[in-house]
This record gives structure tokens, C-alpha cells and sequence, in this order.
């Protein structure tokens, strides 16, 4: 893999001086990541500080960040801008699915989070009490959140695209005092009824007292006395009070953020306060160097930890504008999004390399119908991104004009671990590559048994030591933690992804470790497959997964979606198994490549992979509430079924 890297990606490029700057950055934190990081510490407000930054441990997470600091994440991200200049200035400019707009200063966005703050605080919430928000993506949901951190309380953000189920679970689990939901969303047009699926799922939920609905749809619902209240009349009931922020430890959890798993329960992952805090306000700093006249947008959902670190707490620590919108990246017409950035003059914008394909798949008149000349930089986040869908949002989208920040990392990793830093060096930029890890972070590339591998060689990545970011466990189940995390290599955190890494240090990532095939004893991951075949001129995206195969072990299977103006032919179908073979080889040379017009994704705009494994398994298809569209499953099961019955038919 290596080599075809350098064969399509030249990699003899010189280390710019901004790399030795950032060198040094990543050596001083590494060796005294006490001065480095309260110096980062200083930028920020703290009721009660220390003199010691970190403590080494003997267990997971083997340290602990800003033990006995305290401090608030809503005072920083809103009173720390009240008497400044900042006050007066836009947060959020929100966009509704329906074309209605809302815009908040820092000031009005403090009055309304103090004011919800104050009317929970009359429900009875406290101090380390859980609350669960169930919301789409409106201007509440962000006032929801920081009233909570306001008041010390761990918010529990479900995305609303998940059901009944999902729900059920994640609030049993975090034994949530307070739901807050809305009527409505809307989805390409249609209702979502939140409400209606809050009531199904409190049936069997104890621990809710009280549930507060945000008007936004304006469909009926139904209220049940003593329980559920409108979140404008709470507010209006309480008047307006000022509430002060609660102190909170360091290491107290200011939030709990489920992820889903292929199988079993969702795991509850716990972030601290501090240094959640500093690493969400550094990572955003660092990486997206926002100046005060930018206009950040952040496409992401705040149900998923990029909403959290990068459309909520990142950009307002730093004092940042952004855009809110509510609905699908292509509805009413594919050029939604460049509508939004060109009458928002956006001028950094961050995404998922899924969105970035389907764009691609629309074809090029979409956004050229568009001025994105107000745009410095873009980012994508979420999987890797493929080096013809790096070329086609630097050329398109950025006009060649604009550097690309290709970031790695985790909800777990509560902020970005590796990718160029154009907020504090000038790091050359290789399409395709993450680039190089952040200061602070000390990650590596190992064999099965931990060891380093060599330049250019495949393995499992790894943090070798702890992070401010780092999450502090997973919710009421700490041996799951142990387990999961930091059994498979002793001292190190495992995130579960394969990567190798080059001569310059920069990290390419081959995705997941359990969509790594293994074909007649060789390790291919399944992004290197997908990679190859949306390098063929054909193809607008992508997915590989494996079938079980009696000889080899596992065989790769492909599903294809092809770009405007080609048709699927068994013609073009030999020569994309061809054209895999010779970008890769042989070994990886697909048995089965079916033709279909969508993949299924996740209303975050990821492949499902786990889907298309369970579709050529012949497996239940498991939980897929968070399916963007189900007739995508629909496709790929018709795509096999067809294929195997021209197999049948052979000779």
C-alpha cells in the first residue's frame, strides 16, 4: 500500500520550517506537558487552579488531567465574553429545513442559558444529575447543553434520528432526571415526531420526572399533567434570573455520549470537565486557526461527538461565528449546502468525506452555480477520505485554494488527535493522509504484539500516553473500559483502527481494524479496496466488506455506485475488478462487484458497513434506525440477490 501511496501521491515534498515549529510544539508537551499545557490552561477561566497539571496513575487511564482545578465550560464558552467586545457579536446564525432563520449574539445566547439554567434548577436539577436532550438540530438544543454544564449536570445528547429502543436504553442507563425533546423535526420535508416516540419510550423508562418540549414543528402532541411542560412557558413561569455557574472539578463528567456498537448494549462514554474543556478549545484553536471575522460551519448533528467538540464547545471557546442547519445536505436540490455557504459567506467549512462523494456523484454544476470564494478552509471528518475526493473538494469546492484539514479521532478521544494544523504551522499537505498527530498527542503504529512496525508497514494504531482530552470511562461499567480500551496492548490506548505511517510521519489511516480482511493470510483493509475503486473514472462511491470464502478465508465483495453519464455493464464490472487488482494486487482483486444507485448510510452521511457485511452474510441487519434511507438496504440486497442468481444460472 505504501507503494501505490507514492506512486499516485508523490511524497517528496520538503518539511516546511511551520513542521520543525510543530515538532518542537509535540516535544514540549511530551516532556513537560505540565508548563505546555497550563499554559494553554491560562487562556481560559478558572475559579481555583493548582499547581500540577497532570498525575501519572497506575491504571486506565493512567493519569488524570487538572485534578482539584475548577471551572465551568458555559462561563468560558459565554461569560467570559460578556464584558467584551464578543458580547455583541453572532454565535450562532441558525438555519431551519424550512428556510426560517434565527441569529444569537454571545450576549442573548448567556441570557437564554442562564434563563433555562435557572428553570431546570426549579425542576429539581442538581449538581451531577443527569439530563438527556432528544432534539433536532435547533437553537435550543445548543442552549440545552450549556445550561446543563452550566449547572454541573451531565447532559446525554441522543440523536434524533434514533427510535424508541435506543432511547429506552440510553436513558435507563444514565438514570436521566429530565428529558428535554421537541414536538417535531423535519426530515426532507416530513415531521419527525419526537414527542410521539418520547411517550412510547417513557413507558418503560423510571427515572424521567419531568419532560420539556421545545415547540418546532407545530404538530399536536400530547402533554401528560404533572410531567411534560412547554419549554417556553418554563421560561416564561420563571421570568429571568441570573444563575451562577456551578465549580466543578476537573475530573467531574460534564457530559455522557453513547456510541453504538455492532453488537451489545451502547457503551456510555464519560467525559471530564478541564480537560475536555482545554482540549476542546486547543484542538479548534490549532487546527482551524478561527479568526474573528470567520464564519465556521460544522455540518455535523450535536447526537454525535463532532456536534459537541465542533459545532457546540470548541468554536465558542474560541469566540467563533457559526451556522446551524437543521436539514439533509440535499434537500429541496443538491446545492443546499453552497446555497448556505455562499449567503452566509462561510468561510471554513467541516464535514464527512460521505457527503463530499455524494456531492461529487451530483456532478460539478451544482456548486458551480454558486460564489464560494469566501471560503479559507476545509476539513473532513468522520472516516478517511479517499485521495479523488480529497482532489474533488480541493479543486471544486476550495478552488485550489483552500488547505484541507483531514482529521482522525474518536468520540473517545473527545477532540482531534492527528491532522494538519493550520492554526499553529504551515504542515504540507499529502491528499489522502491524516498528516501528523497534534502537540500533546504520542501515537504510533504497532504490530500484534505492540511493537513499533517500520515505515510504511501496516498495523494497529495506538496512544502511547494520556491526553487532556482523553475520556475519563465508560458509564457504570469500568471493566468493559478496561477491556475494550487498554487490555489488547498494556499501557496503551487502542482505538480499534489500522494506519500505517510514512517517511515523513504522516499517519494513513485503512479504517476500522474489524473491516480489515483477511484474505489467504494477507491483512487488506477494506478503505484501501474502497479507495482504488473510487480512483477508476467511473465511480462516485464505494464499499467493500468480507464473505466468508472456504479456501482463502475471506473474499473481498464490492458495492459500487457509478457517477452520471455510466451504466453498469459487465464490461465496465471487469474492468473495475481489473483496475483493483493492478492498484493494489492481485490478492485484493474483488469476487463479487454489484452495481447500485445508493449505499446505505447514517443520517450523519457514514457508510454502514456492518449493513452491507450483513446483506452478503445473509445475517439480520440489526438496529438501522439511524438509516438515512432504507431503500439503500433495498438495493444492496436486490444487487445480490440478482448476482447470485446469474451464478445459479452458470454452467
Amino acid at each position: 500500500m505504501a507503494e501505490k501511496i507514492n506512486e499516485v501521491l508523490p511524497t517528496e515534498q520538503r518539511i516546511s520550517p511551520g513542521l520543525l515549529n510543530i515538532n518542537e510544539q509535540r516535544s514540549r508537551a511530551k516532556t513537560d506537558p505540565d508548563a505546555f499545557w497550563k499554559e494553554i490552561a491560562n487562556e481560559l477561566y478558572w475559579f481555583e487552579k493548582k499547581d500540577t497539571v497532570f498525575e501519572e496513575t497506575s491504571k486506565p487511564p493512567y493519569g488524570r488531567w487538572f485534578s482539584g482545578w475548577k471551572t465551568n465550560i458555559s462561563y468560558n464558552a459565554l461569560d467570559r465574553f460578556s464584558h467584551t467586545d464578543f458580547a455583541n457579536k453572532v454565535a450562532f446564525h441558525w438555519i431551519g429545513e424550512q428556510g426560517e432563520r434565527r441569529s444569537y449574539t454571545y450576549s442573548m445566547l448567556l441570557d437564554e442559558v442562564e434563563r433555562f439554567a435557572y428553570a431546570l434548577a426549579k425542576l429539581g436539577v442538581r449538581k451531577g444529575d443527569r439530563v438527556t436532550i432528544y432534539m433536532p438540530l435547533i437553537p435550543e438544543a445548543v442552549v440545552s447543553m450549556l445550561a446543563c454544564t452550566r449547572l454541573g449536570a451531565p447532559h446525554s445528547v441522543v440523536f434524533g434520528g434514533f427510535t424508541s429502543n435506543s432511547l429506552i436504553e440510553r436513558i435507563n442507563d444514565s438514570e436521566s432526571k429530565v428529558l428535554i425533546t421537541a414536538d417535531g423535526g423535519y426530515r426532507r420535508g416530513k415531521i419527525v415526531e419526537l414527542k410521539k416516540i418520547v411517550d412510547a419510550s417513557l413507558e418503560h423508562c423510571r427515572s424521567v420526572k419531568h419532560v420539556i418540549v421545545v415547540r418546532r414543528a407545530g404538530n399536536e402532541v400530547e402533554m401528560k399533567e404533572g410531567r411534560d411542560i412547554f419549554y417556553s412557558e418554563l421560561l416564561r413561569e420563571n421570568g429571568r434570573h441570573r444563575v451562577e455557574a456551578a465549580h466543578v472539578e476537573g475530573n467531574e463528567p460534564s457530559f455522557i455520549l453513547y456510541t453504538s456498537g455492532t453488537t451489545g448494549k451502547p457503551k456510555g462514554v464519560v467525559h471530564g470537565t478541564a480537560g475536555y474543556m482545554v482540549w476542546a478549545y486547543y484542538t479548534t484553536k490549532a487546527v482551524f486557526g478561527i479568526r474573528a471575522e470567520d464564519v465556521y460551519w460544522c455540518t455535523a448533528d450535536i447526537g454525535w461527538i463532532t456536534g459537541h467538540t465542533y459545532v457546540v464547545y470548541g468554536p465558542l471557546l474560541n469566540g467563533a461565528t457559526c451556522v446551524l442547519y437543521e436539514g439533509a445536505p440535499d434537500y429541496p436540490a443538491p446545492d443546499r449546502w453552497w446555497q448556505i455557504v455562499e449567503e452566509m459567506r462561510v468561510t471554513i467549512l467541516y464535514t464527512a468525506p460521505t457527503a463530499i462523494r455524494s456531492f461529487m456523484k451530483s456532478g460539478n454544476e451544482w456548486p458551480q452555480r454558486h460564489d464560494l470564494s469566501s471560503l479559507r478552509l476545509l476539513g473532513t471528518v468522520g472516516e478517511p477520505i479517499n485521495p479523488e475526493a480529497w482532489r474533488w473538494y480541493f479543486s471544486v469546492i476550495g478552488s485550489e485554494r483552500c488547505p484541507i484539514v483531514d482529521t482522525w479521532w474518536q468520540t473517545e478521544t473527545g477532540g482531534i488527535m492527528i491532522s494538519a494544523q493550520p492554526g499553529i504551522a504551515d504542515i504540507p499537505l499529502k491528499p489522502g493522509s491524516a498528516c501528523i498527530p497534534l502537540p500533546g498527542v504520542e501515537a504510533a503504529v504497532v504490530d500484534e504484539n505492540g511493537n513499533d512496525v517500520s515505515e510504511g508497514k501496516k498495523g494497529f494504531i495506538v496512544i502511547k500516553k494520556p491526553w487532556p482530552g482523553e475520556f475519563l470511562s465508560l458509564w457504570n461499567d469500568e471493566e468493559r473500559y478496561v477491556k475494550t480500551y487498554f487490555s489488547r496492548f498494556k499501557g496503551m490506548y487502542y482505538p480499534a483502527d489500522y494506519a500505517l505511517i510514512d517517511r515523513d510521519g504522516y499517519f494513513w489511516f485503512l479504517g476500522r481494524a474489524d473491516e480489515v480482511l483477511k484474505i489467504a493470510g494477507h491483512r487488506i483493509g477494506t478503505i484501501e479496496l474502497e479507495d482504488a475503486l473510487i480512483a477508476h473514472r467511473s465511480v462516485a462511491e464505494s464499499a467493500v466488506a468480507g464473505k466468508k470464502d472456504s479456501i482463502k478465508g475471506e473474499t473481498p465483495v464490492a458495492f459500487v455506485v457509478l457517477r452520471p453519464g455510466y451504466s453498469p455493464s459487465e464490461q465496465l464490472r471487469s474492468e473495475l475488478i481489473k483496475h483493483v487488482r493492478d492498484y493494489v494486487g492481485p490478492i485484493a482483486e474483488p469476487s463479487y462487484l454489484y452495481f447500485v444507485e445508493k449505499l446505505p448510510k447514517t443520517r450523519s452521511g457514514k457508510i454502514m458497513r456492518r449493513v452491507i457485511r450483513a446483506v452478503i452474510e445473509e445475517s439480520p441487519l440489526g438496529d438501522i434506525s439511524t438509516l438515512e434511507d432504507e431503500t439503500s438496504v433495498e438495493e444492496a440486497v436486490r444487487a445480490y440477490d440478482e448476482f447470485r442468481r446469474e451464478l445459479q444460472r452458470s454452467p
